[in-house]
């Protein structure tokens, strides 16, 4: 059964977008093609975050299989975004998204059953061990993906990877969660599931087909001590304190073209975990 226009949205996915206009028909293609035929009536909100061109004009203009409406939000930032995106929703269940589409989106249908089972917050994972990622980072940002979530695991239900840019929830809970998010850069999802455990939600990841895009825009040398401060802060607000990060081993990395055609998929596990804005540039 397909996606219709009339009715109330049972999903609704949030994609933030900073200067999207060069991506975004594609992304909001792919995403409207594979809602379009999920037995849920789903709904798109793109996240206008004070972009300088023709974003908004596409969403606009938009005419697809599946209602995609625009929202505005001025303070920028990705978590800004997202924040202002999840408080505009109204379905019983939501998301967000990158607007590059970096995860694949087959990882939807999983996702749709474990909320529709009852688990509140679904998360996809590049370090599950079925999880497959083309394209990785340098290894001093893959070194420093594993620092990070490390220190960060015990905010946010012990998952992983919390910086995948593919994210599912109850309603009501996102809503509340957002409600209190504070963080705009790189560092909200971490506030954000924390939030959520805060609330006695448990996290469920799963694994996803990942694709590097090129586009980030975060550097571990500008950035890294304003992820620490955010976390600090973020500590403050949620009431968890700082634990102590073991030093962390540097993962191998097995690149996607050495799987040979005909033989069976083989998971490739790579630790880009490390706080991107590739959909949003921002923040």
């Amino acid at each position: 059964m397909g996606t219709r226009r009339d009715g109330p949205a049972l999903l609704e996915i949030v994609v933030p977008a900073y200067n999207e206009a060069d991506r975004l028909p594609e992304g909001l293609g792919k995403l409207c093609d594979k809602l379009a035929g999920l037995p849920v009536r789903s709904e798109i909100v793109v996240v206008d975050n004070a972009s300088t061109d023709g974003t908004a004009g596409i969403v606009r203009s938009w005419d697809g299989p599946v209602p995609v409406r625009l929202v505005r939000c001025e303070r920028r930032g990705k978590g800004a975004a997202v924040r202002a995106g999840l408080l505009a929703t109204r379905a019983p269940y939501v998301g967000f998204m990158d607007a590059d589409m970096a995860t694949d989106l087959a990882a939807l249908d999983e996702a749709i059953v474990l909320l529709r089972e009852g688990r509140p917050v679904v998360v996809g994972s590049r370090r599950h061990g079925r999880s497959v990622v083309q394209g990785y980072a340098l290894p001093v940002r893959r070194l420093g993906a594993i620092t990070f979530n490390r220190i960060v695991r015990d905010l946010v239900g012990g998952i992983a990877d919390t910086q995948c840019g593919f994210k599912f929830f109850d309603g009501p809970l996102a809503r509340e969660a957002a409600a209190d998010l504070r963080t705009t850069g790189f560092s909200f999802d971490v506030e954000l599931l924390a939030h959520c455990v805060r609330r006695g939600a448990t996290v469920t990841d799963i694994p996803v087909v990942w694709r590097d895009h090129p586009g980030s825009t975060f550097s571990v040398r500008r950035h890294s001590l304003q992820c620490l401060l955010d976390l600090a802060r973020i500590r403050a607000r949620v009431g968890f304190r700082m634990p102590s990060v073991p030093a962390a081993p540097i993962i191998p990395v097995v690149p996607v073209r050495t799987m040979l055609a005909g033989r069976e998929p083989v998971a490739v596990v790579l630790d880009k975990g490390m706080p991107s804005t590739s959909s949003a540039k921002s923040g």
